[in-house]
């Protein structure tokens, strides 16, 4: 296990500790599984750590309960960890099926829109903004201004987003960038999602 020796130091004038605790913007992006399932594990240790949790779905379906939205609904309230409030930001549109485009855009844009209010009210210490990359591909949300937002939030808020293309500006930001490829999976020899796997 490797003992967290980073391997540079920077001349940046912050103690060690200062440098460990600064609050990190953390992206999961590419075409493989897993990158909302990390984020939820993410979300798993700031509850464990009594940090308050924003979860913002953009994109997915309001109708869906993932497994990881009640799970940690039910943690939230459980009053031994950290608080989680869960926003859903879509209605049924997914980056499969493009039925009622503009009313997931405005969607999109207000979840934004929200988030922006919690970071300047620091309601958070830990955001997870599930499949945003795709609401900044598509031109739905300014990246410039996310990137903008994101590096100049206030306080130690961490904020890791998800989503397929993220875009190179927001990658540039980020301290820490995952790109999960994919290797094989059930769907190539023709096997749909199953419960507990896919939600």
């Amino acid at each position: 296990m490797p003992q967290g020796q980073p391997s540079v130091v920077p001349d940046d004038g912050l103690t060690t500790r200062q440098r460990r605790n600064r609050p990190l913007v953390v992206v999961h992006t590419g075409v493989g599984k897993g990158k909302s399932t990390a984020a939820f594990g993410l979300a798993l240790r700031a509850w464990n750590q009594g940090w308050p949790i924003g979860v913002f779905q953009f994109v997915k379906s309001a109708k869906w309960r993932v497994g990881e939205e009640n799970a940690l609904r039910v943690l939230g309230a459980s009053g031994e960890g950290g608080t989680v409030d869960w926003h859903k930001m879509g209605e049924g549109w997914s980056w499969v099926q493009r039925d009622a485009q503009m009313d997931n855009e405005e969607k999109a844009r207000e979840g934004w829109e929200q988030v922006k209010r919690d970071l300047a009210a620091e309601t958070y210490r830990l955001y997870v903004l599930d499949e945003f990359a795709y609401p900044m591909h598509w031109g739905w949300v300014d990246t410039a201004e996310v990137v903008e937002v994101l590096r100049n939030r206030p306080g130690t808020q961490h904020v890791v987003v998800t989503g397929r293309n993220a875009p190179p500006e927001l990658v540039d930001l980020a301290d820490l960038v995952t790109d999960m490829s994919k290797v094989k999976h059930p769907m190539d020899a023709g096997q749909k999602g199953q419960k507990g796997i896919e939600w």
